[in-house]
Protein backbone atom coordinates (compact mmCIF):
# COMPACT_ATOMS: atom_id res chain seq x y z
CA UNK A 1 0.00 0.00 0.00
CA UNK A 2 2.54 2.01 0.66
CA UNK A 3 4.31 1.89 -2.12
CA UNK A 4 1.28 2.60 -3.60
CA UNK A 5 0.94 5.72 -2.12
CA UNK A 6 4.95 6.43 -3.17
CA UNK A 7 4.29 5.52 -6.66
CA UNK A 8 1.16 8.19 -6.55
CA UNK A 9 3.09 11.01 -5.22
CA UNK A 10 5.88 10.26 -7.83
CA UNK A 11 3.57 11.12 -10.56
CA UNK A 12 2.90 14.62 -8.83
CA UNK A 13 4.25 17.88 -8.98
CA UNK A 14 4.60 17.93 -4.86
CA UNK A 15 8.80 16.27 -4.54
CA UNK A 16 9.42 19.27 -6.50
CA UNK A 17 7.85 22.01 -5.05
CA UNK A 18 9.91 23.60 -2.26
CA UNK A 19 8.80 26.82 0.10
CA UNK A 20 10.36 29.50 -2.30
CA UNK A 21 7.71 28.10 -4.61
CA UNK A 22 4.70 28.74 -2.50
CA UNK A 23 5.89 32.24 -1.48
CA UNK A 24 5.71 32.90 -5.51
CA UNK A 25 2.48 30.62 -5.56
CA UNK A 26 1.08 32.92 -3.01
CA UNK A 27 2.32 36.11 -4.65
CA UNK A 28 0.84 35.45 -7.59
CA UNK A 29 -2.36 35.20 -6.01
CA UNK A 30 -1.97 38.42 -4.58
CA UNK A 31 -1.30 39.74 -7.69
CA UNK A 32 -4.84 38.11 -9.13
CA UNK A 33 -6.39 39.06 -6.13
CA UNK A 34 -5.35 43.27 -7.47
CA UNK A 35 -5.96 42.07 -11.14
CA UNK A 36 -9.27 40.48 -10.59
CA UNK A 37 -11.04 41.57 -7.57
CA UNK A 38 -9.51 45.33 -7.14
CA UNK A 39 -9.43 45.50 -11.28
CA UNK A 40 -6.12 47.21 -10.52
CA UNK A 41 -4.07 46.88 -14.27
CA UNK A 42 -5.50 43.82 -15.38
CA UNK A 43 -4.26 43.61 -18.64
CA UNK A 44 -1.08 43.74 -17.40
CA UNK A 45 -1.07 41.88 -13.66
CA UNK A 46 -3.76 39.03 -14.98
CA UNK A 47 -1.09 37.62 -17.36
CA UNK A 48 1.90 38.15 -15.28
CA UNK A 49 0.26 36.68 -12.18
CA UNK A 50 -0.60 33.93 -14.31
CA UNK A 51 2.46 33.18 -15.63
CA UNK A 52 4.48 33.67 -12.10
CA UNK A 53 1.74 30.99 -11.27
CA UNK A 54 2.71 28.64 -14.03
CA UNK A 55 6.15 29.29 -13.74
CA UNK A 56 6.22 27.93 -9.74
CA UNK A 57 4.13 25.15 -10.14
CA UNK A 58 7.28 23.02 -11.16
CA UNK A 59 6.97 19.72 -13.29
CA UNK A 60 5.12 21.27 -16.05
CA UNK A 61 7.94 22.90 -18.07
CA UNK A 62 6.46 26.19 -17.77
CA UNK A 63 8.85 28.58 -16.63
CA UNK A 64 11.04 30.25 -18.96
CA UNK A 65 14.65 28.27 -18.26
CA UNK A 66 12.65 24.99 -19.14
CA UNK A 67 13.86 24.27 -22.83
CA UNK A 68 11.41 23.07 -25.07
CA UNK A 69 8.55 24.02 -22.93
CA UNK A 70 5.85 26.75 -24.38
CA UNK A 71 6.98 29.74 -22.41
CA UNK A 72 10.73 29.29 -23.39
CA UNK A 73 9.99 29.63 -27.01
CA UNK A 74 8.04 33.00 -25.41
CA UNK A 75 10.30 34.20 -23.43
CA UNK A 76 12.89 34.88 -26.48
CA UNK A 77 10.66 37.86 -27.57
CA UNK A 78 12.32 39.32 -24.69
CA UNK A 79 15.50 38.05 -24.38
CA UNK A 80 16.87 36.06 -27.92
CA UNK A 81 19.81 34.85 -26.79
CA UNK A 82 21.44 34.33 -23.35
CA UNK A 83 24.45 36.94 -23.61
CA UNK A 84 21.75 40.09 -24.66
CA UNK A 85 23.51 40.35 -27.95
CA UNK A 86 20.30 40.38 -30.15
CA UNK A 87 17.67 43.07 -29.64
CA UNK A 88 14.30 41.98 -27.87
CA UNK A 89 11.13 42.03 -30.15
CA UNK A 90 8.14 42.65 -28.03
CA UNK A 91 9.23 45.93 -26.30
CA UNK A 92 9.62 47.99 -29.95
CA UNK A 93 6.36 46.07 -30.83
CA UNK A 94 4.52 47.36 -28.44
CA UNK A 95 6.20 50.84 -29.27
CA UNK A 96 4.80 50.62 -32.84
CA UNK A 97 1.57 50.02 -31.21
CA UNK A 98 1.61 53.34 -28.30
CA UNK A 99 2.57 55.51 -31.00
CA UNK A 100 -0.90 54.93 -32.66
CA UNK A 101 -2.74 55.90 -30.04
CA UNK A 102 -0.02 58.58 -28.76
CA UNK A 103 -1.18 62.54 -29.51
CA UNK A 104 1.93 64.36 -29.53
CA UNK A 105 -0.29 67.37 -29.90
CA UNK A 106 0.23 68.92 -26.45
CA UNK A 107 3.95 68.63 -26.96
CA UNK A 108 3.90 70.27 -30.44
CA UNK A 109 1.90 73.38 -28.78
CA UNK A 110 3.68 73.71 -25.88
CA UNK A 111 7.08 72.58 -26.31
CA UNK A 112 8.09 73.54 -22.68
CA UNK A 113 6.75 71.05 -21.35
CA UNK A 114 9.04 68.78 -22.50
CA UNK A 115 11.38 70.27 -19.10
CA UNK A 116 8.74 68.55 -16.93
CA UNK A 117 9.36 65.16 -19.07
CA UNK A 118 13.12 65.89 -18.80
CA UNK A 119 12.73 66.89 -14.47
CA UNK A 120 10.91 63.18 -14.57
CA UNK A 121 14.13 61.72 -15.45
CA UNK A 122 15.65 62.48 -12.48
CA UNK A 123 14.19 59.15 -10.95
CA UNK A 124 16.32 57.51 -13.28
CA UNK A 125 19.98 59.01 -12.42
CA UNK A 126 19.36 58.75 -8.57
CA UNK A 127 18.83 55.18 -8.75
CA UNK A 128 21.71 54.90 -10.91
CA UNK A 129 23.64 56.01 -8.80
CA UNK A 130 22.01 54.73 -5.61
CA UNK A 131 22.75 50.94 -7.08
CA UNK A 132 26.30 52.02 -7.64
CA UNK A 133 26.98 52.55 -4.09
CA UNK A 134 25.32 49.52 -2.76
CA UNK A 135 27.48 47.42 -4.87
CA UNK A 136 25.71 47.15 -8.68
CA UNK A 137 28.18 47.32 -11.51
CA UNK A 138 27.43 50.03 -14.61
CA UNK A 139 25.64 47.67 -16.63
CA UNK A 140 23.50 46.96 -13.14
CA UNK A 141 22.78 49.91 -11.89
CA UNK A 142 22.03 51.73 -15.20
CA UNK A 143 19.34 49.01 -15.81
CA UNK A 144 17.76 49.34 -12.41
CA UNK A 145 18.07 53.54 -13.21
CA UNK A 146 15.59 52.94 -15.99
CA UNK A 147 12.80 51.74 -13.95
CA UNK A 148 13.06 55.16 -13.24
CA UNK A 149 11.44 56.00 -16.25
CA UNK A 150 8.04 54.41 -15.59
CA UNK A 151 8.15 53.01 -19.20
CA UNK A 152 7.94 48.61 -18.93
CA UNK A 153 8.75 48.15 -22.41
CA UNK A 154 11.67 50.83 -22.33
CA UNK A 155 13.24 48.96 -19.03
CA UNK A 156 12.64 45.38 -20.25
CA UNK A 157 14.02 46.44 -23.55
CA UNK A 158 17.81 48.11 -21.50
CA UNK A 159 17.80 44.72 -19.24
CA UNK A 160 17.69 42.91 -22.05
CA UNK A 161 20.67 44.50 -23.65
CA UNK A 162 22.64 45.20 -20.04
CA UNK A 163 22.28 42.62 -17.70
CA UNK A 164 19.57 40.10 -19.17
CA UNK A 165 19.85 38.55 -15.30
CA UNK A 166 17.92 40.88 -13.80
CA UNK A 167 15.20 41.04 -16.07
CA UNK A 168 12.43 39.61 -14.24
CA UNK A 169 13.23 41.73 -11.06
CA UNK A 170 12.87 45.26 -13.01
CA UNK A 171 10.08 43.94 -15.43
CA UNK A 172 8.37 43.23 -12.49
CA UNK A 173 9.13 46.25 -10.61
CA UNK A 174 8.43 49.15 -13.38
CA UNK A 175 5.06 47.56 -14.37
CA UNK A 176 4.37 47.32 -10.67
CA UNK A 177 5.01 50.95 -9.87
CA UNK A 178 2.79 51.68 -12.90
CA UNK A 179 0.14 50.09 -11.71
CA UNK A 180 0.63 51.62 -7.93
CA UNK A 181 0.78 55.58 -9.48
CA UNK A 182 -2.46 56.22 -8.14
CA UNK A 183 -0.97 55.33 -4.58
CA UNK A 184 2.15 56.60 -5.17
CA UNK A 185 1.73 60.15 -6.60
CA UNK A 186 -0.93 62.18 -4.87
CA UNK A 187 1.13 62.43 -1.77
CA UNK A 188 4.06 63.83 -3.51
CA UNK A 189 1.90 66.15 -5.49
CA UNK A 190 0.06 67.12 -2.10
CA UNK A 191 3.37 67.90 -0.56
CA UNK A 192 5.03 69.68 -2.93
CA UNK A 193 2.09 71.84 -3.91
CA UNK A 194 0.90 74.92 -2.45
CA UNK A 195 -3.23 75.79 -2.41
CA UNK A 196 -2.98 78.51 -4.43
CA UNK A 197 -0.78 76.73 -6.91
CA UNK A 198 -3.26 73.79 -7.12
CA UNK A 199 -5.99 75.86 -8.11
CA UNK A 200 -4.61 77.21 -11.83
CA UNK A 201 -6.85 76.76 -14.46
CA UNK A 202 -4.37 76.78 -17.29
CA UNK A 203 -5.81 77.76 -20.74
CA UNK A 204 -6.85 75.67 -23.65
CA UNK A 205 -3.28 74.27 -25.68
CA UNK A 206 -2.99 75.99 -29.23
CA UNK A 207 -4.58 74.25 -32.10
CA UNK A 208 -1.95 72.09 -34.22
CA UNK A 209 -2.31 71.33 -37.84
CA UNK A 210 -2.33 68.35 -39.27
CA UNK A 211 1.29 69.41 -41.35
CA UNK A 212 2.67 69.64 -37.85
CA UNK A 213 1.61 66.49 -36.42
CA UNK A 214 2.83 64.91 -39.50
CA UNK A 215 6.46 66.56 -39.69
CA UNK A 216 7.08 65.69 -36.13
CA UNK A 217 7.68 61.52 -36.18
CA UNK A 218 9.51 62.22 -39.22
CA UNK A 219 11.88 65.21 -38.15
CA UNK A 220 12.24 63.24 -34.80
CA UNK A 221 12.96 59.90 -36.17
CA UNK A 222 15.59 61.27 -38.41
CA UNK A 223 17.35 63.31 -35.16
CA UNK A 224 17.19 60.24 -33.18
CA UNK A 225 18.47 58.35 -35.59
CA UNK A 226 21.91 60.56 -36.60
CA UNK A 227 22.23 61.45 -32.67
CA UNK A 228 21.55 58.65 -30.94
CA UNK A 229 21.33 55.72 -32.90
CA UNK A 230 21.12 53.14 -30.41
CA UNK A 231 18.05 54.82 -29.60
CA UNK A 232 16.83 54.40 -32.91
CA UNK A 233 14.49 50.71 -32.38
CA UNK A 234 11.91 52.28 -29.75
CA UNK A 235 12.11 55.81 -31.06
CA UNK A 236 11.47 54.76 -34.48
CA UNK A 237 8.63 52.41 -33.56
CA UNK A 238 6.84 54.99 -31.85
CA UNK A 239 7.19 57.59 -34.31
CA UNK A 240 6.06 54.85 -37.22
CA UNK A 241 3.17 53.88 -35.38
CA UNK A 242 2.37 57.88 -35.00
CA UNK A 243 3.25 58.67 -38.15
CA UNK A 244 0.60 55.93 -39.37
CA UNK A 245 -2.02 57.06 -37.07
CA UNK A 246 -1.28 61.26 -37.97
CA UNK A 247 -1.28 60.73 -41.69
CA UNK A 248 -5.01 59.46 -41.91
CA UNK A 249 -4.63 57.20 -45.16
CA UNK A 250 -4.08 53.95 -43.45
CA UNK A 251 -6.78 53.88 -41.07
CA UNK A 252 -6.86 49.55 -40.98
CA UNK A 253 -3.19 49.74 -39.39
CA UNK A 254 -4.40 51.98 -36.82
CA UNK A 255 -7.42 49.81 -35.98
CA UNK A 256 -5.19 46.74 -35.79
CA UNK A 257 -1.98 47.97 -34.27
CA UNK A 258 -4.19 50.17 -31.42
CA UNK A 259 -6.75 47.21 -30.46
CA UNK A 260 -5.79 43.64 -31.53
CA UNK A 261 -2.27 43.50 -31.78
CA UNK A 262 -1.47 46.52 -28.67
CA UNK A 263 -3.21 43.69 -26.65
CA UNK A 264 -2.08 40.44 -27.77
CA UNK A 265 1.61 42.22 -27.33
CA UNK A 266 0.65 42.71 -24.15
CA UNK A 267 -0.40 39.25 -23.10
CA UNK A 268 2.76 37.88 -24.62
CA UNK A 269 4.83 40.32 -22.70
CA UNK A 270 3.30 40.06 -19.20
CA UNK A 271 2.86 36.13 -19.33
CA UNK A 272 6.40 35.76 -20.80
CA UNK A 273 7.52 38.14 -18.21
CA UNK A 274 5.78 36.08 -14.95
CA UNK A 275 7.09 32.63 -16.34
CA UNK A 276 10.48 34.10 -15.94
CA UNK A 277 9.74 34.69 -12.32
CA UNK A 278 11.25 31.77 -10.77
CA UNK A 279 11.68 30.99 -7.19
CA UNK A 280 15.10 29.63 -7.27
CA UNK A 281 16.12 32.72 -9.24
CA UNK A 282 13.36 35.49 -7.79
CA UNK A 283 13.47 35.31 -4.32
CA UNK A 284 16.56 36.70 -3.29
CA UNK A 285 17.89 39.76 -1.48
CA UNK A 286 19.32 41.63 -4.11
CA UNK A 287 15.49 41.00 -6.26
CA UNK A 288 14.38 42.46 -3.07
CA UNK A 289 17.24 45.52 -3.62
CA UNK A 290 16.05 46.14 -7.34
CA UNK A 291 12.99 46.31 -6.04
CA UNK A 292 13.39 49.37 -3.52
CA UNK A 293 15.25 50.69 -5.82
CA UNK A 294 12.72 50.96 -8.46
CA UNK A 295 10.68 52.80 -5.77
CA UNK A 296 13.02 55.49 -4.93
CA UNK A 297 13.59 55.57 -8.70
CA UNK A 298 9.92 56.14 -9.33
CA UNK A 299 9.24 58.64 -6.42
CA UNK A 300 12.43 60.98 -7.39
CA UNK A 301 11.15 61.22 -10.72
CA UNK A 302 7.94 62.17 -9.96
CA UNK A 303 9.47 64.80 -7.59
CA UNK A 304 11.78 66.17 -10.46
CA UNK A 305 9.07 66.61 -12.44
CA UNK A 306 6.84 68.31 -10.30
CA UNK A 307 9.44 70.56 -9.09
CA UNK A 308 10.43 71.80 -12.45
CA UNK A 309 6.80 72.47 -13.18
CA UNK A 310 6.67 74.38 -10.22
CA UNK A 311 9.49 76.53 -11.85
CA UNK A 312 7.71 76.74 -14.98
CA UNK A 313 5.07 78.08 -13.34
CA UNK A 314 6.82 80.89 -10.76
CA UNK A 315 8.68 81.68 -14.47
CA UNK A 316 5.26 82.02 -16.17
CA UNK A 317 3.45 84.38 -13.61
CA UNK A 318 1.45 81.89 -12.76
CA UNK A 319 0.57 80.14 -16.06
CA UNK A 320 1.42 76.57 -15.30
CA UNK A 321 -0.20 73.91 -12.87
CA UNK A 322 2.36 72.09 -11.01
CA UNK A 323 -0.30 69.10 -10.96
CA UNK A 324 1.11 68.16 -14.35
CA UNK A 325 4.68 67.68 -13.11
CA UNK A 326 3.39 64.31 -12.00
CA UNK A 327 2.98 63.23 -15.55
CA UNK A 328 7.32 64.20 -16.18
CA UNK A 329 7.34 60.31 -15.52
CA UNK A 330 5.97 58.04 -18.54
CA UNK A 331 3.42 56.21 -16.72
CA UNK A 332 0.65 56.49 -19.70
CA UNK A 333 -1.93 57.66 -19.86
CA UNK A 334 -2.13 56.82 -15.70
CA UNK A 335 -0.15 59.68 -14.56
CA UNK A 336 -2.35 62.33 -16.63
CA UNK A 337 -5.36 60.88 -15.32
CA UNK A 338 -4.03 61.98 -11.38
CA UNK A 339 -3.13 65.39 -12.89
CA UNK A 340 -6.68 65.54 -14.38
CA UNK A 341 -8.29 64.17 -10.86
CA UNK A 342 -6.23 66.49 -8.54
CA UNK A 343 -6.93 69.44 -10.31
CA UNK A 344 -10.33 68.77 -10.52
CA UNK A 345 -10.42 67.83 -6.79
CA UNK A 346 -9.30 71.52 -6.19
CA UNK A 347 -10.98 73.14 -8.61
CA UNK A 348 -13.66 72.25 -11.28
CA UNK A 349 -12.81 74.34 -13.48
CA UNK A 350 -9.65 72.86 -14.33
CA UNK A 351 -8.86 70.56 -17.04
CA UNK A 352 -5.36 69.18 -16.69
CA UNK A 353 -5.52 65.95 -18.88
CA UNK A 354 -4.08 67.01 -22.41
CA UNK A 355 -1.53 69.36 -20.66
CA UNK A 356 -0.70 66.40 -18.73
CA UNK A 357 0.05 64.76 -22.05
CA UNK A 358 3.06 66.86 -23.17
CA UNK A 359 5.18 65.91 -20.51
CA UNK A 360 4.33 62.17 -20.53
CA UNK A 361 4.81 61.83 -24.04
CA UNK A 362 8.46 63.92 -23.84
CA UNK A 363 9.30 61.75 -20.78
CA UNK A 364 8.62 58.64 -23.35
CA UNK A 365 11.09 60.24 -25.60
CA UNK A 366 13.42 61.33 -23.04
CA UNK A 367 13.51 57.83 -21.40
CA UNK A 368 14.61 55.87 -24.60
CA UNK A 369 17.07 58.27 -25.79
CA UNK A 370 18.71 57.80 -22.14
CA UNK A 371 18.26 54.14 -22.60
CA UNK A 372 19.58 54.43 -25.68
CA UNK A 373 22.70 56.44 -24.22
CA UNK A 374 23.46 53.70 -21.64
CA UNK A 375 23.44 50.71 -23.99
CA UNK A 376 25.91 52.52 -26.49
CA UNK A 377 28.09 53.89 -23.53
CA UNK A 378 27.76 50.54 -20.68
CA UNK A 379 27.32 47.61 -23.76
CA UNK A 380 29.82 45.13 -23.32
Amino acid sequence: MLDVLNTIVSVTAFPEMGFKNYIMVAIALGLMYLAVGLKKEPFLLLPLSFGILLANLVGANLSAYDEGGLFFYLYKGIRPVMDGSASPIYPPLIFLCIGTITDFSPLIANPRVAFIGLGGQLGIFVAFGLALLVGFNLQEAATIGIIGSSDGPTAIYTAAKLSPGLLPAVAIAAFSYMGLVPFIQPPIMRLLTTPKERVIVMPEPKQVTQRQKIFFPIGLTIATMLLVPTAGTLIGMLMLGNLIRECGIVSRYVDTLSNAALNFLTLLLALSIGSSARADTFLTFQTLLIIALGLVAFATGTVGGVLVAKLMCHLTGGKVNPLIGNSGVSAMPMAARISQRLGQEYNHQNHLLMHAMGPIVASTIGSAIIAGIFIKLLSS
